[in-house]
């Protein structure tokens, strides 16, 4: 079976697809340092959108989400972006917990599993 990286870089690829799944990886505000956790999820969530995209999918296909949060007081925040995003009656499993990311200017990283349409 084969596998289809996308944005492939030395250390990472941003997506890959194996099968009928694309996984991406964690996903940070790259164009939103330091900007409000809402600001940064709906960066984050745009960058999302466009890998599904290159995929061959979109968000109404998602299947999992993990979530993390710098700060747990930003939970109602992100929630807020995250809601207006997702597809009615399509949400995927998911899991929000708090953990220090690997850049300070980060508060928000999110990883999602689709199927591919």
């Amino acid at each position: 079976m084969p596998i289809k990286r996308i944005q492939v870089g030395d250390r990472m690829s941003q997506a890959v697809v194996h099968g009928d799944l694309v996984y991406t990886a964690g996903q940070v505000a790259r164009d939103a340092p330091g900007e409000s956790a809402a600001n940064q999820t709906t960066c984050i969530l745009n960058q999302i959108d466009a890998l599904l995209q290159e995929a061959g999918t979109d968000k109404s296909r998602l299947i999992s989400a993990t979530i993390w949060l710098s700060d747990m007081a930003t939970f109602a925040e992100m929630n807020e972006v995250w809601d207006a995003w997702v597809t009615p009656g399509q949400s995927p499993a998911r899991a929000c917990v708090e953990a220090k990311l690997a850049a300070s200017q980060f508060t928000v990283e999110i990883a999602i599993i689709a199927a591919v349409s």
